[in-house]
């Protein structure tokens, strides 16, 4: 990215971008700058001619680093001072080659400082019962990087034609082999067809191929315009951005499954305004105004080891919203499977003791018994008129 060194000037420190009050700030003095935001600059590309505005390697001030661990590839501004990757915890290395980026159009700054972190992991890793309980201790300030993760974002207008099979329900009585009548749920499928309209906004694609999917769409934001600010180094100052490795054509892929799945969705309701059931969906999407974006997701990483692997945790930072992955420790779940095995035994015990006070509460009374009672001090017999099971 178009980064470069901001120094505060009046006392000539670095200034780094502020996730509290969304300005460049002096950590020396506090002196604060404001950043533009400019609307009008967060342009949506034709995506048919997809021309991309790049940065000249003659007018870039970050360095592009590759990690020697899973092969990232980041711009580090020059006053960032991390040394690890948010991935695998590897250190960094120059690249061989400096790459000419593209420019965003358009970035979700921090929201939550690196202060505010530990308290959500903290809170996130004491609900997780079954991670060892040494791990509620391994929260590292210095290992948590902020970066900005970058993805693609598409619209289209689509237009969408549809044909499916419609299901009407009924009650029918049918003769069973005994000659009695039971009633059953028939369905009589009918050929039926439609369209569908929809635009769809800012379909949001992952353009990084080394943080897992499924962490991303764990912390991912529902709506991204809303956040959305025009693009400058400024928020930058501080942070790192990593590289797409997702290339827009593949991207865009993604994107088109997304959309289709969603008109298949889109049709079964459609279809169910009319009938009870529906099968065989087929769909014949049109699309037209067809944009994209390039643009950052602000995400705050770390990487732990734990017995010799992994283990990747990640945090909006917008939003706070975190997702992770963590070991389980076999003793816990040695203690469960105890206790569960301890409830079945205990249960089969109550049952069989029931079942042995149940038989001693049954009493046969033969024909030969005779049964005495005492009423208010005399006796009475009675002679076989009872028997109890």
């Amino acid at each position: 990215m178009e980064d470069k060194i901001y120094y505060c000037q009046n006392c000539g420190g670095v200034m780094v971008f502020d996730a509290k009050s969304q300005k460049l700030k002096c950590p020396n003095c506090d002196t604060e700058i404001d950043i533009e935001n400019d609307k009008s600059k967060i342009i949506e590309h034709d995506f048919s001619r997809r021309e991309a505005r790049k940065i000249p390697l003659s007018e870039k001030k970050s360095s592009t680093m590759q990690c020697k661990g899973c092969g990232a590839v980041v711009e580090i501004d020059p006053d960032c001072t991390a040394t690890e990757c948010p991935y695998c915890g590897s250190k960094y290395v120059l690249a061989d080659k400096q790459v000419q980026d593209i420019m965003p159009d358009g970035v979700i700054p921090f929201k939550i400082d690196k202060g505010s972190v530990k308290e959500i992991f903290s809170k996130w890793i004491s609900k997780r019962w079954l991670a060892p309980s040494k791990l509620k201790n391994m929260y590292e300030r210095d290992k948590i990087q902020g970066i900005y993760i970058p993805y693609w974002t598409f619209d289209a207008d689509v237009d969408c034609p549809y044909t499916a099979e419609g299901g009407k329900e009924r009650k029918e009585k049918v003769k069973k082999s005994d000659g009695t009548y039971e009633e059953k749920t028939v369905v009589d499928w009918y050929d039926t067809s439609g369209r569908i309209k929809n635009f769809f906004d800012d379909v949001l694609v992952s353009a990084t191929k080394n943080m897992k999917n499924s962490l991303l769409k764990g912390i991912e934001p529902r709506e991204s315009k809303k956040d959305l600010v025009s693009y400058s180094p400024k928020y930058l100052s501080g942070y790192i951005s990593e590289c797409y490795t997702v290339p827009i054509e593949d991207a865009h892929r993604d994107a088109v499954s997304y959309m289709e799945n969603k008109l298949r969705e889109m049709v079964r309701s459609d279809v169910r305004k009319r009938y009870d059931d529906v099968r065989n969906v087929r769909i014949s999407p049109i699309y037209s105004d067809e944009t994209y974006k390039h643009i950052l997701m602000p995400v705050y990483s770390t990487a732990f080891s734990y017995n010799n692997k992994t283990y990747n945790v990640v945090i909006n930072g917008q939003t706070g919203a975190i997702k992770g992955q963590y070991p389980k420790s076999p003793l816990k779940i040695g203690i469960i499977i105890a206790a569960i095995v301890a409830a079945i035994v205990l249960l089969i015990a109550v049952t069989a003791k029931g079942d042995e006070l149940n038989d001693n509460k049954s009493l046969s009374i033969t024909d030969n018994e005779n049964v005495v009672y005492e009423i208010d001090g005399s006796q009475v017999e009675t002679e076989n008129i009872i028997e109890l099971d």
